[in-house]
């Protein structure tokens, strides 16, 4: 199975979780710390064996925030 790797930009994530929600992995949390805006940004918690690029996350992202990787 492919593996993939996603960066999350953290100056334009607006912390409205729908990424958390579309990862079928879970491995994308909030943040504890704020991001210049006042949100609390997603972050990617999981390694890159975890994540298959399915891109779900990235699709659902209002704000296109997320940058998905596969290979």
């Amino acid at each position: 199975m492919k593996k993939g790797k996603i960066t999350i930009d953290s100056e334009l994530c607006k912390g409205c979780e729908l990424c958390r929600a579309a990862c079928p992995k879970e491995l994308i949390k909030v943040a504890k710390t704020l991001n210049s805006a006042s949100y609390f940004p997603a972050e990617f918690t999981g390694n890159d064996d975890e994540c298959t690029g399915c891109a779900l996350c990235a699709v659902t992202c209002p704000e296109v925030a997320i940058e998905v990787y596969r290979g």
